[in-house]
């Protein structure tokens, strides 16, 4: 688990510099362009930069052992800053919308259109790399703040390429007046992006349950591991950012010794983990002669 966690904090440290980087670029495409398509894009990067930083320290908090104040962990913080970090892809939207409306009424040529072209696309490029290497580690090491920022640097990268072939339909056709419109069509996708990762992550803070396939092959570990048991029910499971937790009920005989129930759940959450590497399982011992509820899981 350590090395896992020093993969996602490695990934998120080095997020700062890199969008550091390609703001610079997208912002040095606008200059010597004056497009405010290519604001639009450069705007987006200052979110991508406040983002970066945002993610790096709530990273680091979400990783923090668990505590007296927090028993199970400070895991939902990661969801924290991914919802923080939709509103800010919502705030840059606005800004962008801002700056393209007053300049739907008064367009203007693009200034060394094919070299703001260039430099754009290579911030485009740069950010697709990355948006890549972030989105898978943040799947594979669970971290809703590393997926965020992945998913969010990757809508950029769509912009991007929007904003690219929109400039180029530009040139060719002369009508400087699909560079704002332009500008507002990324706006509203940008919203979207926005609103997807604050309904992902709101979803998390809700405790959201294990994916179905997740489920099924829990349900299967403990079909193939309760021997010795008579029934197991009251499944659940949620999702803490990097955490996943899993509770269920076991029936044993009433005559059964603690210790022989002992070693059935010992066996059971072996198999779950297993199943689901990392879960955190627990598991509520009762007599047969208890009424079952909940929703029971065939063994």
């Amino acid at each position: 688990m350590e090395k896992s966690d020093m993969t996602v904090r490695r990934l998120a440290f080095w997020g700062i510099p890199l969008s550091f980087g390609v703001m610079g670029l997208k912002l040095l495409a606008w200059w010597v362009t004056g497009s405010v398509a290519l604001l639009s894009d450069g705007l987006e990067s200052t979110v991508n930069v406040i983002a970066a930083f945002l993610a790096y320290f709530v990273i680091r908090y979400a990783q923090k052992p668990a505590d007296d104040d927090h028993p199970y962990g400070h895991h939902k913080a990661e969801y924290l800053s991914a919802v923080l970090e939709g509103v800010l892809i919502v705030v840059a939207a606005l800004l962008i919308i801002r700056e393209a409306i007053p300049a739907l009424y008064a367009p203007t040529v693009l200034e060394a259109p094919f070299l703001g072209l260039a430099i754009n696309a290579v911030a485009a490029i740069i950010n697709a790399a990355w948006a890549t290497v972030l989105i898978r580690v943040g799947k594979s090491h669970r971290s809703p703040a590393l997926s965020a920022d992945g998913q969010h640097i990757m809508s950029d990268v769509v912009t991007s390429c929007g904003v690219l072939v929109g400039l180029i339909l530009v040139l060719f056709t002369g009508y400087a007046i699909l560079d704002p419109a332009l500008a507002v069509i990324v706006a509203l996708n940008i919203i979207w992006q926005g609103w997807k990762v604050i309904s992902h992550s709101v979803a998390g803070l809700m405790d959201v349950a294990v994916s179905s396939e997740e489920a099924d092959a829990i349900k299967l570990a403990i079909k193939d591991n309760s021997q010795g048991s008579l029934g197991v029910h009251y499944l659940r499971s949620r999702r803490a950012g990097a955490a996943t937790f899993v509770a269920f009920d076991l029936v044993v005989p009433s005559s059964m010794s603690v210790g022989d129930a002992h070693l059935i759940c010992d066996r059971l959450e072996m198999a779950v983990h297993k199943a689901l590497p990392g879960a955190r399982v627990t598991i509520h011992v009762e007599p047969e002669n208890e009424m079952a509820h909940g929703a029971g899981v065939e063994i």
